[in-house]
């Protein structure tokens, strides 16, 4: 794979070309370029990498699509800006964009550093064609408008302990008398309670809620540690009524299902189920999530409704942006100091109020 380039003790990094010799003669397709890149440059985690790899091949495809090549002499400034314009109009077939702006900036920011490293090593002939590029602007915003208010969350909570009495009843009311009608094998209320309990109480993302390991519990600490987005793992805080939903699902439910599985997985598919390896996947957790909304009469809401509330939350009671980014793991500050932005309904309150 990475033969015709030279290297020299250590592995490089993107922005560092100092270590790697490319003989003249080697190929130069971007696709060329793009292994050798990953054996030699990249050290991200296993998930970023495949987000890397995913992103610029969307470039070279895209590339092959309108020039009929990957030569790296045919990346130039104009391509570029011809990528970023295409995928600004992607649109599906409802009329709604492909890509968002972040996701969007995402793939350029991976795709600059691509063509640094590669202009490091063989120039390309205009110049290094992702210089200029700029990312898009995005709003001052993290979609809180769409945060689950007090009053939705304390309905959704309400909802979820109804699970224990009538979640998963048989719709069968002509074989069963509506008072007595039996509970649908396979159907896991305490499971689906604390799953709920662990969304709204700690603000985490429906990815990390099934990754959750029995291990990562820490019941006297209040904690949970769970790996997240680009294999990091996070620690979040968790209050007591939260812990207490979990600690009811371990004792009335797991236990069955776990005999099966064997998994280390803190929320198991039922025993009942044939396929899978026991640990939920995210269409579960979203299903959960919707089930129960309808139960509460709340509409537009997602899990990640919970996460900006707890973002607002912690806002509110505290002031504290440090408070945000440590509960939501948040890398760059700025994401936390969104939440502290003021929603239209809240402003119209004041204004109204004059």
């Amino acid at each position: 794979m990475g033969k015709d380039l030279q290297k020299h003790d250590q592995k490089a990094t993107p922005n560092d070309s100092s270590l790697i010799v490319i003989p003249q003669n080697a190929p130069d397709g971007l696709r060329t370029w793009l292994r050798w890149y990953f054996d030699h440059a990249v050290t991200t985690v296993a998930r970023s990498q495949k987000e890397q790899v995913r992103d610029l091949n969307l470039f070279i495809r895209y590339m092959e699509q309108t020039e009929k090549t990957d030569a790296r002499s045919m990346w130039t400034p104009r391509l570029s800006e011809s990528f970023k314009n295409h995928l600004k109009g992607s649109l599906h077939e409802d009329g709604s964009r492909n890509w968002s702006d972040r996701t969007i900036n995402r793939v350029l920011t991976h795709l600059k550093t691509f063509a640094k490293w590669i202009h490091g090593l063989r120039p390309f002939p205009l110049g290094n064609p992702m210089a200029k590029i700029k990312a898009l602007p995005l709003t001052n915003s993290l979609e809180v408008e769409r945060a689950l208010s007090a009053g939705e969350r304390r309905r959704l909570l309400d909802a979820a302990d109804l699970l224990l009495v009538s979640g998963g009843l048989s719709r069968n009311r002509r074989k069963h008398d509506v008072a007595l009608r039996p509970r649908r094998k396979g159907y896991r209320c305490y499971r689906n309670r604390a799953i709920i309990y662990s969304l709204t109480e700690t603000g985490m993302r429906r990815k990390a809620v099934t990754a959750i390991n029995l291990s990562d519990v820490d019941f006297v600490k209040k904690k949970i540690t769970v790996e997240e987005k680009g294999g990091m793992r996070h620690t979040y805080q968790i209050n007591k009524e939260g812990l207490a939903a979990i600690r009811d699902y371990i004792q009335n439910e797991r236990e069955a299902d776990f005999e099966k599985w064997q998994s280390p997985a803190l929320f198991l598919s039922p025993c009942t189920n044939p396929n899978g390896n026991g640990r939920l996947t995210v269409k579960v957790v979203n299903d959960v999530w919707n089930d129960v909304c309808k139960t509460a009469a709340i509409e537009g809401r997602t899990p990640h409704s919970a996460r900006h509330a707890m973002g607002r939350y912690i806002i509110e009671k505290t002031g504290n942006v440090a408070a945000v980014q440590r509960q939501l793991g948040h890398k760059n500050a700025a994401y936390s100091m969104q939440y502290s932005r003021i929603t239209d309904e809240e402003l119209n309150v004041i204004l109204d109020g004059r």
